[in-house]
């Protein structure tokens, strides 16, 4: 039977996700009521410019007070997709206080504060629902702490930043330098006019530290994930691994330790190879592999952001909600039980691409290759091309840790012959 009240729903922004959120509740009102056993009613939607037109909600719902709105008393449901750290944290934390759950597609605030929140929403019997942070429309958060919930993730693996993959594939396909890419990606409406949070790794960082948390059952936050953007990333890298049988991609990795004892995260570029399913991902799109005992391999791919990707995943966390809430029940919290520390990067065993510019002359390869095995780093391959007194050295390693791989440049680069080191990139993905 369904309950005749409505549940009322806070909407705080109305950008490009919060307008589309706001529009699918009204036109899919009946369905939205049948999956949930009431009907919902957005009960009010607070902006920064209330001036601005906004098509299919009514006016009489437009405020400026985001924190009248969330201390109602009479919200069940409050959706909060304003961004940021503040207002938003206090915003939320007030909403629990006055009775309501929240479903929020906040990533960097969850990546900073994510255990103060789940704390607030615990201390008052709420939700807090967050599948929209992390990859869109893409279902991942939901599997990973509810249908995995009885299986042991190991590596989490994927492509979680649409801006990035996008200048990268249009730098492979199309020969195109960074600059050029970043242009286009900017007219298309995937690049922000400010596209540093997306460049420069911020966005993916942020997401790998949520994934990480929710996959080792343990605290990461957004510092203890290593970070590095696409912004050194040259069309001579991309040819080289083009040679290689590679492509470049901009990945987010979290992993168990082999003894189970830490947890690593990080973001950088790496070489993986066309063989690998993530090497096929395309434009703006986005992709996670989840490795576990049980299951296996996982794939998750679809659109990563934008204002309906988005918005559906939101929908879908509303839903949940609203359920839990006419069962008198909430979903699961926080779990970060195993407390696993967070090795540094310097531990992390990778392969390595290195490019260095050298003289070309006699014994200058079994120099680097000297430095390599005095620091305990063995050679997969090597490639040189030279002309006219300079040569260029291309050193692909097996697997080292970063800190060994840090000292071997550092040693490469007090050789005399060494003029420079010209990109370094990770491969991964075998």
């Amino acid at each position: 039977m369904m309950r005749t009240r409505p549940l009322k729903v806070a909407l705080l922004g109305c950008g490009v996700v919060g307008s589309e959120v706001a529009r699918i509740m009204t036109t899919h009102a009946d369905d939205l009521a049948a999956r949930i056993g009431a009907p919902v009613e957005l009960a009010g939607v607070a902006v920064r410019r209330p001036s601005k037109v906004r098509e299919g909600i009514d006016p009489a719902l437009i405020t400026t007070d985001a924190t009248a709105l969330v201390k109602r008393g009479d919200i069940d449901v409050v959706i909060e997709v304003i961004g940021g750290i503040e207002p938003a944290r206090t915003l939320i934390t007030t909403a629990f206080e006055h009775g309501a759950s929240v479903v929020s597609a906040n990533k960097a605030l969850l990546a900073e504060d994510g255990a103060a929140l789940h704390a607030a929403a615990e201390q008052h019997g709420r939700d807090l629902y967050y599948e929209a942070a992390v990859a869109g429309a893409i279902p991942l958060v939901r599997p990973l702490r509810e249908s995995l919930a009885g299986d042991k993730v190991n590596r989490v693996l994927g492509i979680v930043n649409g801006t990035t993959n996008f200048i990268l594939d249009k730098m492979d396909t199309s020969g195109a330098g960074y600059s050029e890419a970043l242009d286009e990606a900017t007219a298309l409406g995937y690049a922000e006019a400010d596209p540093t949070a997306d460049v420069e790794g911020f966005d993916a960082a942020a997401k790998a530290a949520i994934l990480a948390g929710i996959a080792f059952h343990t605290r990461v936050r957004i510092g203890d994930v290593h970070r590095e953007g696409i912004t050194e990333v040259t069309a001579a890298d991309i040819a080289s691994a083009r040679r290689m049988g590679c492509t470049v991609k901009l990945l987010a990795i979290c992993e168990r330790a082999a003894d189970g004892r830490s947890v690593t995260a990080r973001v950088h570029p790496a070489m993986i190879p066309l063989s690998h399913p993530l090497a096929s991902v395309r434009e703006a799109y986005n992709a996670v592999f989840v490795e576990a005992e049980a299951a296996g391999q996982l794939m998750f791919y679809g659109p990563g952001a934008g204002g309906s990707p988005t918005a559906s995943a939101v929908l879908g966390d509303l839903v949940a909600v609203c359920r839990n809430k006419l069962n008198e029940a909430t979903g699961p919290g926080e779990s970060a039980y195993t407390r696993l520390p967070v090795s540094p990067m310097g531990d992390v065993v990778t392969r390595y691409h290195i490019s260095l510019d050298v003289a070309d002359k006699p014994g200058v390869l079994a120099q680097v290759a000297t430095v390599f095995a005095e620091k305990g780093v063995s050679i997969d391959t090597v490639r040189q091309q030279g002309k006219d007194g300079e040569a260029s050295l291309v050193v692909v390693t097996h697997r080292a840790s970063d800190a060994a791989l840090s000292a071997t440049v550092e040693a490469l680069r007090k050789l005399d012959t060494v003029r420079g080191v010209a990109s370094i990139m990770r491969v991964e993905g075998e």
